[in-house]
């Protein structure tokens, strides 16, 4: 991790309720400028403002160059998003896109949404600003009779490099191992996502009433935890999931030694990390195995990795992760009712 990647993480991400969660593992008070990033209690709304959301999102022409002619000529069909502070390029895109301003579409319309109790969690830029998300979250953690903590909230996401849609989803942080989880485990979870296009609106009511509250998220999610926590997850169970999830090819190579190595990783997490062991044994300790293993470690390229984790969280990634880690134990155990119908 380089010096500049531990800057942008410290001035352009803000972590609160750290009473609750602890400081974020890439902390570096002398790389935080003349703020801190990190909150004892909620992130205050101006905080995400002038620290994150000072900027614009400034359309601008966008020209190249004609082959024949050698001069640069406009592009009357593409239009370019650029920084207001910084004048670095977002995205490129046709005239009907519709920008979505991170203050109005993930502060302004969030605010609509929920009550007052919920405040912010985590606030964040990503791809030099082309994405950004905000966490809503509840005060306090929630912890299962199993021993899982875990923080409910509301994540708000949007881009300006095409990436993503405007995105409102429930989700998960599992406070043990820092990682995003699916908020509904064993079933699609409750997302709604709005276009860049003209025609684009978010309808408050319709929005409330699909995304329920947080708090009823921190319902189902506990609910789930003891239903897997309660079913049984043999040793050869284990071995049957670990060759269905990660098999061992016949022949020597590198795809051989990439699956032992990940089989090797994942059986010590099962076996011995204080994120996993504690629920060997279930089938809850398999999602944690799986899950765990991606976010901390599997090799990451081409990026890095909080921008991996972050990416994957507001993507929706994770969720497709989780649901198919239970529908392979759902085949190895022969449990047709481990996943629940979407």
């Amino acid at each position: 991790m380089s010096r500049e990647t531990l800057e942008w993480l410290n001035q352009n991400t803000l972590i609160g309720f750290t009473e609750k969660r602890g400081t974020a593992w890439h902390y570096h008070r002398g790389l935080q400028g003349s703020e801190p990033n990190h909150y004892v209690g909620p992130i205050p709304v101006e905080s995400v403002h002038h620290r994150l959301f000072h900027w614009e999102a400034v359309p601008s022409d966008v020209y190249v160059t004609n082959p024949r002619t050698g001069q640069p000529e406009r592009d009357e069909e593409k239009v370019a998003f650029c920084r207001s502070d910084t004048g670095r390029v977002l995205g490129y895109f046709g005239t009907g896109y519709e920008p979505h301003p991170y203050a109005e579409w993930l502060l302004d319309k969030v605010a609509m949404l929920l009550d007052g109790e919920l405040s912010i969690g985590s606030a964040g830029l990503l791809r030099g600003g082309a994405v950004a998300w905000v966490s809503v979250e509840v005060p306090e953690n929630v912890v299962t009779p199993e021993g899982v903590t875990f923080r409910p909230h509301l994540l708000a996401a949007t881009s300006f490099d095409g990436s993503l849609a405007t995105t409102y989803k429930r989700a998960i942080t599992n406070v043990v191992c820092d990682n995003t989880m699916s908020a509904a485990l064993g079933e699609a979870g409750q997302t709604i996502k709005v276009k860049h296009s003209r025609r684009s609106a978010l309808k408050v009511m319709r929005a409330r009433d699909a995304l329920n509250l947080v708090y009823q998220v921190a319902d189902s999610f506990s609910d789930e935890v003891a239903r897997l926590c309660r079913v049984t997850v043999t040793d050869r169970q284990w071995q049957q999931f670990l060759d269905a999830h990660a098999a061992l090819p016949e022949a020597p190579g590198r795809g051989r030694t990439l699956a032992a190595n990940k089989r090797e990783t994942l059986s010590r997490l099962w076996t011995r990390d204080e994120r996993v062991a504690p629920w060997q044994g279930t089938a809850f300790g398999v999602l944690q195995a799986v899950n765990t293993w991606t976010h901390h470690e599997q090799s990451v390229r081409g990026s890095t990795r909080p921008e991996r984790n972050g990416l994957r969280a507001v993507t929706g990634a994770i969720d497709d992760l989780d649901r198919a880690t239970l529908t392979t134990l759902m085949t190895v155990l022969d449990r047709p009712d481990l996943v629940r119908a979407a």
